[in-house]
């Protein structure tokens, strides 16, 4: 992840440093970092392949990441804006790097974790100046996908998160921020969703090559035309709520139980769309404009995926 995330910076004209804190011996770091280099050059090779940068261009990005041993790192961490640890998910491992850190880097450097399982307290507690610590959590591979999910506890300072968020826009990312909740928000719902095409193949639903079909050009195209809560919204929280009733009782009342929030809105006739409340406030808005343009979403993802056919012509016919 970390060798994703220095490409991510240097494609946007930063240089960044892939920083060892792990003392090792003269062949041992040599290793490493050709290692690393090595990554970081396939990885823009690949992108050289398909066209999304020149040749000339994928050298210079690449020539913008340095490879820093531990006997330098004290050195290079001092100058740093925004660090990433990337190192693995034991609290020991943590806990010795953000002792470093907090001692190495400047007092307003932002400190960020890359973790996958731990929540930004926990972390925090590591890190002296606690409020310039939140989670930073990539999806892979971190150089393409443009989300980057921001997790701060209680202590985060406002002025960091913004900082935070404004360095990411910087080099072309989306971040999203969510509390300090397990999960964040891509994994807790992308963990639900393969689940349950694993518990299908294992029942014998359907194949796995017809799940993945059904997921790309029907469930993956709808969801990229539509967030998650704006296609509640836009079908209707009673859809959802009378659906997932019907599943609890015939598949699973544990998995497909609806929360409460959905059975208060729907007594509360907040449907959504049709309704004018939903999860979001649709009063002031123009509903055929906003209509036309989920409907312009849609077939530009069609068209992407290259699934739309244009209309059979009567006039033409023999």
């Amino acid at each position: 992840m970390g060798r994703g995330i220095a490409i991510a910076f240097a494609y946007a004209g930063h240089r960044i440093a892939l920083v060892d804190l792990k003392t090792r011996d003269p062949a041992a770091t040599a290793a490493l970092q050709a290692q690393a280099r090595s990554e970081v050059e396939q990885s823009l090779a690949g992108l050289a392949a398909l066209g999304a940068v020149t040749a000339e261009q994928a050298t210079r990005i690449a020539g913008r990441v340095d490879y820093v041993a531990a006997e330098q790192a004290d050195a290079a961490l001092a100058g740093a804006e925004l660090v990433f640890e990337a190192v693995p998910e034991t609290l020991q491992a943590k806990r010795e790097v953000f002792a470093r850190l907090s001692a190495c880097c400047a007092a307003d450097a932002i400190l960020a974790s890359t973790t996958s399982s731990m929540s930004a307290g926990e972390l925090a507690a590591l890190v002296t100046q606690p409020e310039r610590f939140l989670n930073m959590h990539w999806l892979n591979p971190a150089y393409v996908i443009p989300v980057v999910e921001l997790s701060t506890h209680a202590g985060t300072a406002p002025a960091v998160l913004a900082r935070a968020k404004a360095l990411l826009e910087g080099i072309g990312k989306l971040p999203v921020v969510c509390g300090d909740t397990p999960g964040y928000i891509v994994p807790r719902l992308q963990a639900l969703v393969m689940n349950e095409a694993a518990r299908m193949i294992e029942e014998g639903a359907a194949t796995a090559e017809e799940i993945d079909k059904a997921t790309r050009y029907g469930l993956g195209l709808r969801f990229a035309a539509l967030g998650v809560v704006e296609f509640i919204d836009f079908g209707g929280a009673d859809i959802l709520h009378h659906a997932s009733r019907e599943m609890a009782a015939s598949i699973d009342p544990a998995r497909y139980q609806a929360p409460a929030v959905l059975a208060r809105m729907v007594a509360d006739g907040h449907l959504g769309l049709k309704s004018g409340q939903g999860f979001y406030d649709h009063r002031d808005r123009d509903i055929p404009a906003y209509r036309r343009d989920v409907l312009l979403r849609t077939l530009g993802m069609l068209q992407h995926a290259g699934l739309w056919r244009a209309a059979v012509d009567d006039t033409l016919s023999p």
